[in-house]
């Protein structure tokens, strides 16, 4: 399948849409926590076991956004976002047979693996091309796309916690809930795969008055995985993301946990509310965020997110359960910051590497995520499940999780610290990067 390049008179304004309507779908992984107790009552699981199909979906985004990465700066968004069309829509569909029939297994296939497909070769659908589309504006640019992806959840949320009430929280009611999600997000997902195009050479030299995405350091994706830097970010991006995602995953249930002993305990109906509050802050710092680092530079925004974001972990752990406002305030800063650092690394890859196989460089960054997604979860859940084993309750189940969790922004820190310019010997010719961009473009024509 060709990249659709855009006509002379289309506006680069249209782009953003079609990568908002693909990551507001694939977005849905972060309300998977409103799924986790009426999976766990229904097929008799524990918390870690729940969250099984959560991180394999993680997992796999990762690796298939590495994998996949080099295919989506070849065949184009297009190509890409019809792939993620159909595998996190598949994975819905297995998921709902697995929810009938109390084959968890089928759950963990469904939306793990195979959805966690869709997820990674969705998520760097539009990157490369957005980046291209606005030279001038790269944090910006990403941020708006990728800030669907953090805002998924906030339509997901409460629309899941609805249906469950509506079908049943029973297997029946969540393979109700899987199949209609796994539809609705298939035409969802069909508007960006219409709409999106790649910018002609011309609209490369010159978009909005913009300096040349094709002036500048360039560097290939196979010596970027051969510098310091791209390792530096790689553990960056891990550190933060764990430490964002183990309040994701078990988000409902970890507000219920800490005010279960209180006069003013968190409903169910409350606990999707956190839930769908966490994804504002989560989309909002990534068009927010991503935004003020083309102000103030890139590392110092993770400093903002690594720094910032452990003073609001030790805030959770010494005082969280005595106060439920300074609770919900930390949890939604250190969304945002979560959001804020996925939004903000293509435009980090950019400044370092250059847009010459970005999308590339940002697939492979992307198996950071991939362990972050397993961490994350299985710190959180596992140390809760055995506090609770030991016959603790309340916020007691986390307080060693949160202590970890600054321990990991800490390291998370200094590698960002230790980012320096890439060495002259990994950049390939401008002209080199050129002429790929002019046979690509000749080759769609």
């Amino acid at each position: 399948m060709s990249p659709p390049v855009a006509p002379p008179a289309w506006s680069r304004w249209l782009v953003p849409p079609a990568a908002l309507s693909v990551h507001l779908s694939i977005g849905q992984a972060y309300a998977w926590s409103v799924f986790k107790p009426p999976l766990e009552s229904s097929l008799n699981l524990s918390g870690t076991q729940s969250a099984l199909p959560f991180q394999l979906a993680i997992v796999m985004l990762g690796l298939s956004a590495a994998f996949g990465g080099t295919l989506v700066e070849r065949n184009g968004p297009r190509w890409a976002m019809t792939v993620a069309l159909i595998c996190f829509s598949s994975g819905f569909l297995i998921s709902a047979l697995g929810a009938e029939t109390k084959q968890f297994w089928l759950i963990v296939l469904g939306y793990g693996f195979v959805g966690g497909i869709g997820l990674g070769i969705g998520y760097i659908s539009p990157v490369s091309t957005l980046i291209k589309w606005f030279p001038d504006r790269p944090g910006m640019a990403t941020g708006i796309a990728i800030m669907g992806f953090g805002g998924g959840a906030l339509i997901a949320s409460p629309w899941t916690a609805q249906m469950l009430k509506s079908f049943g929280s029973d297997n029946t009611g969540i393979a109700q809930s899987f199949l209609v999600l796994g539809l609705s997000y298939a035409v969802f997902m069909t508007l960006g795969v219409l709409l999106v195009r790649v910018p002609r050479t011309e609209d490369l030299k010159d978009t909005a008055n913009a300096p040349s995405v094709l002036s500048g350091v360039q560097v290939s994706a196979n010596s970027a995985v051969r510098t310091p830097q791209f390792w530096c970010l790689w553990v960056v991006l891990c550190m933060n993301v764990t430490a964002g995602i183990g309040i994701l995953e078990k988000a409902a249930p970890m507000i219920t946990d800490f005010f279960a002993g209180t006069s003013t305990p968190v409903t169910v109906s409350a606990a999707a509310g956190f839930v769908a509050l966490l994804s504002a802050a989560n989309m909002a710092g990534r068009i927010g965020w991503s935004s003020t680092s083309d102000l103030i530079g890139r590392k110092n925004i993770y400093r903002v997110y690594l720094g910032v974001g452990a003073v609001m972990y030790a805030l959770i752990a010494l005082f969280g359960d005595s106060s439920k406002p300074l609770f919900i305030l930390c949890a939604l800063v250190i969304l945002s910051f979560y959001g804020g650092g996925f939004a903000t690394v293509p435009a980090y890859l950019k400044d370092l590497f250059g847009t010459y196989q970005v999308g590339a460089i940002h697939g492979r960054l992307l198996t950071a995520w991939s362990l972050a997604g397993v961490l994350g979860p299985l710190i959180v859940n596992w140390i809760a499940d055995h506090q609770k084993a030991a016959g603790k309750h309340g916020a007691s189940l986390y307080d060693t999780s949160f202590i970890i969790m600054i321990g990991l922004l800490v390291i998370g820190f200094v590698a960002n610290e230790l980012v320096r310019p890439v060495d002259a010997r990994h950049h390939i010719p401008a002209p080199r990067e050129a002429a790929d961009v002019e046979r690509q473009q000749s080759e769609s024509a």
